[in-house]
């Protein structure tokens, strides 16, 4: 992998990644395919066409239903799902935190029951590898515990001390893993993940710790898990400046257009969150305007597109109303318009950052970028 900074704004960094699948441009959001494929009927040719860079798999959810050796045996994630752009898989950590009510976390990994069929699981940091190097992914995630929020000191530092340990773990097996002529990528990367929830000096002295670890890149997890935005932005600014700097920084989990917007002049590289595909199968689209609940009567009779110039698949053919129709009816166009719709704008964002980056003047467009994400839509059309 090589990582390079191309511009500075700020703290904001845009830059480039190379990897085996190809190069990312950060800032970049990825598109969450939970067991690879994104829901809502979205197709890899889909996600070319609205310009993905990266998309994002669960080892967890791949590795109980169909299996990482069934995967592995079928040429692996890229093949599987006709995708030759780079894949990022999690660890399988937040599953930690998300079934609570179905593991026990020991020092030597977590005890699982399955939340399909209650079947026992046991995944480590050696078991959470061997996954992902069965799956070939491009970017596989560290093995780690999400704490739970709120949670007190003591639990926090045990946990984060553990995580420390697992890291090693996982660095040594990944290691092992990219030696074995059978692997499906041998040149998968790996990056550390910081954890400390909301204690800024627990945060500081993890990041201080994994930052000599020389992972490819690092995330900051167990944000976005009940804490608010303001303490969010908190543990940026004290955490980020503490990972290295000529390494990417990704923010687990996160989230809105402000989110994102915010977190990029903190100095975050890589996104990822299910907002745009969860919302759109309810209805919930995104504009430059606030978002829009397409549900609502007022869209009824309303033939302009979900947002006048945008050249998402929705927008370029089908009206507001129809959409609406399409949505009351339960047809699943309806909801794969709207995540198709989604998906382009927070691509189309990304793209935008990038190139006011570039351009140093990312606050004046974060700025006003943020006045109409978080704007009243009624109030602005």
């Amino acid at each position: 992998m090589k990582y390079k900074i191309l511009a500075k704004d700020g703290r904001a960094k845009r830059a480039d990644v190379e990897t085996v699948h190809g190069t990312i441009h950060t800032p970049v959001f990825m598109n969450v395919g939970t067991v690879a494929a994104i829901k809502g009927a979205v197709s890899t040719d889909d996600l070319r066409g609205i310009g993905t860079q990266v998309e994002l798999s669960n080892t967890y959810h791949l590795h109980v239903r169909t299996g990482d050796k069934l995967i592995k045996e079928l040429g692996g994630l890229h093949r599987f799902m006709n995708w030759d752009r780079p894949i990022l898989t999690d660890s399988g950590g937040f599953q930690v935190f998300s079934l609570a009510g179905l593991r026990k976390i020991k020092e030597e990994g977590v005890y699982f029951n399955s939340h399909i069929d209650g079947h026992k699981i046991f995944m480590g940091p050696e078991e959470s590898m061997q996954i992902q190097s069965n799956l070939g992914s491009t970017i596989a995630m560290a093995f780690d515990e999400c704490a739970p929020h709120p949670c007190t000191r003591e639990y926090m530092e045990n946990s984060v001390a553990r995580t420390t340990r697992w890291l090693a773990r996982c660095q040594a097996e990944m290691a092992r893993l990219n030696s074995l002529p059978d692997t499906v990528n041998k040149e998968q990367l790996l990056f550390g993940i910081n954890q400390g929830g909301t204690f800024e000096d627990i945060r500081i002295a993890h990041a201080d710790t994994i930052s000599k670890m020389n992972c490819d890149g690092y995330a900051v997890g167990g944000l976005a898990v009940g804490e608010s935005h303001e303490e969010m932005y908190r543990i940026l600014d004290a955490v980020v400046p503490h990972l290295p700097e000529e390494k990417p920084t990704y923010l687990m989990g996160v989230g809105t257009p402000a989110n994102i917007l915010e977190a990029v002049d903190r100095g975050v590289d890589f996104f990822d969150c299910v907002y745009p595909t969860r919302n759109g199968r309810h209805g919930h689209v995104y504009t430059n305007h606030g978002k829009i609940n397409l549900f609502n009567e007022q869209f009824s009779k309303d033939m302009r597109p979900i947002e006048d110039g945008c050249q998402c698949p929705a927008c370029r053919s089908y009206s507001r109303a129809y959409i609406r129709h399409l949505l009351k009816a339960k047809e699943m166009l309806g909801m794969r318009l709207c995540v198709l719709h989604n998906l382009y704008f927070y691509n189309t964002m990304m793209t935008e950052i990038r190139e006011a980056i570039e351009n140093h003047c990312y606050a004046e467009y974060k700025e006003k970028k943020l006045e109409g994400v978080t704007g009243n839509y009624k109030d602005k059309v």
